[in-house]
């Protein structure tokens, strides 16, 4: 439908043969049919041959394609045969770990499927949005994704966040009325898009466009959204340069050399570019897949659900936790604890008018509405409700919310009654209730009833103001209208913290993450949680106070401040992004439409599954209870699948180093290649077979115990000590080899290949702990897997087929009984250097400490 925004909300009803009822359901299904899922991603971005292709977008699997290329051409078969073989087998054992991945982190995201209020045969109904279709009637209110593009038919105080689609900062106010055809996307008012959200108000929209027609699917077909780079992904990307780096002097170096001794250029072509690919961990991204679907799978079991994979990792190394307090530090059980008039007595004119305020509300449910209608029914308190006018709903920075009943005076009056934070509440009165009337609100008053505030913020309750005024009757009311009002009272809120919550606290700073409590609610309310807690009240710091600080003050300033007092959603954000400049990785927990930004721009967001749409979106990590142990469970899980993914990265990268450094230096000295381009690629197939279980691996508790980062020094370091520790005693092969036993090529070559293989496959099982290898057990499925493929690799040479394939003879007895030797002598050298390796690096840690 062209310029559908040009058209009155009854032309629409007739052009998309729908009504203000709504659609039946049978039409909605047969339209389903036509129009399709409503969704952006296309079907085939996670199916079966997509997944399969991206096997062989990785530039390993391109460059030995090359070198089978370059076999065929050659005419050497059986090289060409066996390369392919070796790809097709990494590719499928890859797809097979990433398919089986996926597979399970779709059904964990099923669990959080986003739902739509919809009207269907006259009746309003939750609905899954992707059912949604052109003609159907949704409500939205505060809080809600849009789930499609459509036309605004009915909309009160309706401001929409467009910043996901315009770039807008500022909410957009929209309405009924059409928009003129030549407007632009963020001029036309009457419309809303699929991806946006709603800031306030309540509107009903009518669908007009669903999944691939939206504005947002055509704009993600045109460009690609780079979210903010992790520092998971940050950490991936600079392994891969330091990995290039090094093949590329590895490669060009041994190619030259070959090529000066006059060795054939196609079999050192052939060496060059199996040396590269056996460098590099080809299995990485299974590896990885596996690993963090399975941490997926073992946080969902504790009630975490994650819609990230590699929110896992950064959750593990998460070292600051930013939350609020509602429901996460407290038992989110809201109760009124208390009417006050200004004098601080109990007041029944006061509640009444809170409950009428509470009851004719329509715009963001909250627990404070909830707890006031909830204590009329326990106390029984029976309040008649005037006919409702207008509402002026709550913003984040009003902070308080107007609803306009019709006045006991009469018809032709109108009151107005505004509840909110005391501070904004407070600014808009310049009278104070009294037992006669009212009477101007002089300074002595106004210290009063702030004296009051403060003094039961202390002691823990959440304090909001309430306030009145009679006009002459109008048609429409707005927030100018919020002025010369009177103070009415006090409506005192009690949330209990929950029970053990500051153990909690507690073992998550054992943890090595500190918490840091950042909420709208008062100063004093926060002060007083902070204390309950083990934070430092007194370091804290307001939203009035952020707004006089530089960015650079707040850099400095953020990592001492425990409590951040009366923010608004702005400055939630610039809280993390001053966290992450000074060299935090940052968890953020929320669950309100002020979370929004603060989640998105968050190492790891998190929320929970009762959040409004824009915040259980938003996150990473979904709980679906709202408890801090739940999610110190979850750092725990987090921390331990980081530890596997690098176990397998170190280890992987040092011993296929130590080899590749070998084969260098045995190009010079060897009268023939060390091992043939097929050896290499096979050896390191075998060798990466047992590392898919280390997934599955134990994880020693002081691996966990604190916040673990991506430290590519460290890494290189680790591949140079335990690579050149490798590299001595397959020099000591080739010495025993040539020197003793005048070794020919095809016996140094099967040699070479099984103490190679046999040293990569036992250093896991040492290298795999900081302990002594004995004092930490290896899972069943490795210690299995590593067992096997070393049977494997003694057996390779005395089988005829497999042995004329590769190109291997028959090892003596006597020859493997030394090979055996040589790698026993590798365990017990390496246990001794990571003894070493592990203490030092330890003590640098800690003099960098002090």
């Amino acid at each position: 439908m062209q310029a559908y925004w040009t058209h009155s909300p009854k032309e629409l009803f007739a052009l998309l043969a729908t009504a203000q009822g709504g659609l039946t359901q049978s039409e909605a299904e047969r339209r389903l049919a036509v129009t399709g899922a409503n969704s952006v991603a296309k079907a085939q971005g996670a199916g079966v041959l997509r997944l399969l292709a991206r096997q062989y977008e990785s530039p390993l699997v391109l460059i030995l394609i090359f070198a089978a290329v370059v076999s065929i051409i050659v005419q050497e078969w059986t090289d060409a045969i066996i390369i392919l073989l070796i790809v097709i087998g990494s590719t499928i054992l890859g797809f097979t770990q990433e398919y089986r991945a996926s597979e399970a982190v779709r059904k964990l995201r099923e669990r959080l499927s986003l739902q739509a209020l919809v009207t269907r045969d006259g009746a309003m109904r939750p609905v899954d949005a992707s059912l949604l279709v052109p003609g159907d009637i949704i409500s939205l209110s505060a809080g809600n994704l849009v789930p499609a593009d459509g036309v605004v038919i009915e909309a009160r105080d309706f401001l929409v966040s467009q910043a996901a689609l315009t770039g807008e900062s500022f909410p957009a106010e929209k309405s009924t009325e059409p928009s003129p055809e030549a407007a632009a996307l963020p001029q036309r008012r009457n419309v809303v898009y699929l991806g946006t959200s709603v800031r306030s108000g309540t509107a009903k929209v009518l669908v007009v466009k669903t999944g691939a027609e939206t504005e947002i699917a055509g704009l993600a077909s045109h460009i690609s959204q780079a979210s903010s780079e992790t520092d998971f992904e940050r950490g991936i990307r600079r392994f891969g340069y330091l990995l290039t780096r090094i093949m590329v002097v590895i490669v060009l170096g041994v190619l030259t050399v070959n090529l000066m001794l006059h060795r054939p250029p196609i079999d050192s072509l052939l060496f060059a570019v199996a040396l590269a690919v056996g460098l590099s961990p080809e299995l990485l991204p299974a590896i990885m897949s596996v690993t963090l679907s399975a941490g997926a799978r073992r946080m969902a079991e504790r009630g975490v659900i994650v819609r990230r994979l590699d929110a896992i990792e950064n959750l593990g190394s998460a070292d600051v936790l930013c939350t609020d307090k509602t429901g996460t530090l407290t038992k989110g059980v809201v109760e009124l604890s208390g009417a006050m008039n200004p004098a601080g007595e109990e007041s029944g004119d006061v509640f009444c008018l809170a409950f009428i305020n509470a009851t004719l509300e329509t715009g963001i449910e909250n627990p404070l509405d909830a707890a006031i209608i909830a204590h009329a029914g326990t106390q029984q308190l029976a309040v008649a409700l005037p006919a409702k006018i207008d509402e002026i709903p709550y913003d984040f920075l009003r902070k308080r919310l107007t609803i306009v009943v019709e006045s006991v005076e009469g018809p032709a009056r109108h009151t107005i009654l505004t509840k909110g934070a005391f501070d904004n509440v407070i600014a808009c009165c310049t009278q104070i209730a009294a037992k006669d009337g009212s009477r101007p609100l002089d300074d002595e008053s106004l210290q009063r009833v702030r004296a009051f505030y403060e003094q039961r913020g202390e002691a823990g309750f959440r304090v909001l103001g309430l306030a009145s005024r009679t006009v002459p009757a109008k048609d429409h009311y707005d927030k100018a209208d919020e002025t010369e009002m009177v103070f009415e009272g006090f409506l005192l809120f009690f949330d209990p913290l929950k029970e053990g919550i500051e153990a909690t606290v507690q073992s998550l700073s054992a943890l090595g993450i500190a918490t840091k409590i950042i909420t709208g609610d008062n100063r004093y309310v926060a002060a007083h949680v902070g204390a309950a807690i083990g934070l430092d009240p007194a370091r804290l710091l307001t939203g009035e106070q952020l707004n006089e600080m530089r960015d650079e003050a707040l850099w400095h300033q953020s990592a001492k401040t425990h409590l951040f007092a009366e923010v608004d959603p702005q400055q939630k954000e610039r809280i993390v992004r001053a966290l992450q400049r000074s060299g935090h990785v940052v968890a953020y927990m929320g669950d309100g439409i002020n979370d929004g930004p603060a989640l998105n721009i968050a190492d790891v967001g998190i929320s929970v599954d009762q959040a409004v749409d824009v915040a259980r979106e938003t996150a990473d990590i979904v709980l679906l209870q709202r408890d801090l142990d739940v999610l110190r469970q979850g750092v725990i899980d987090g921390r331990h699948t980081f530890a596997n993914t690098i176990k397998y990265i170190e280890i992987t990268t040092s011993a296929n180093f130590g080899n590749m450094i070998s084969m260098a230096v045995a190009t010079v000295f060897v009268p023939f290649l060390p091992l043939l381009a097929k050896q290499i690629l096979l050896n390191n197939f075998l060798s990466d077979l047992p590392s898919i279980a280390i997934s599955t691996d134990n994880v020693d508790h002081e691996a966990t115990a604190l916040p673990q980062r991506w430290d590519i020094s460290r890494i290189q370091s680790f591949m140079l000590v335990f690579g050149l520790i490798s590299t001595v005693f397959d020099l000591v092969t080739f010495a025993v080899l040539l020197g003793v036993f005048r070794a020919h090529e095809a016996l140094f070559q099967s040699t070479w290949f099984v103490v190679s293989l046999m040293t990569e496959l036992v250093v896991v099982l040492v290298l795999r702990t900081h302990r002594p290898a004995w004092k930490s057990t290896p899972s069943r499925t490795l210690l299995y897997a590593t067992a096997a493929v070393f049977v494997m690799a003694l057996y390779l040479t005395y089988n005829s087929f497999i042995a004329s394939m590769f190109g291997f003879v028959p090892i003596p007895w006597h020859l493997m009984a030394i090979g055996l030797f040589i790698v026993a002598a590798y365990v017990a050298a390496t246990e001794v250097a990571k003894t070493m390796y592990f203490a030092r690096r330890a003590g640098r840690a800690g003099r960098s400490v002090r």
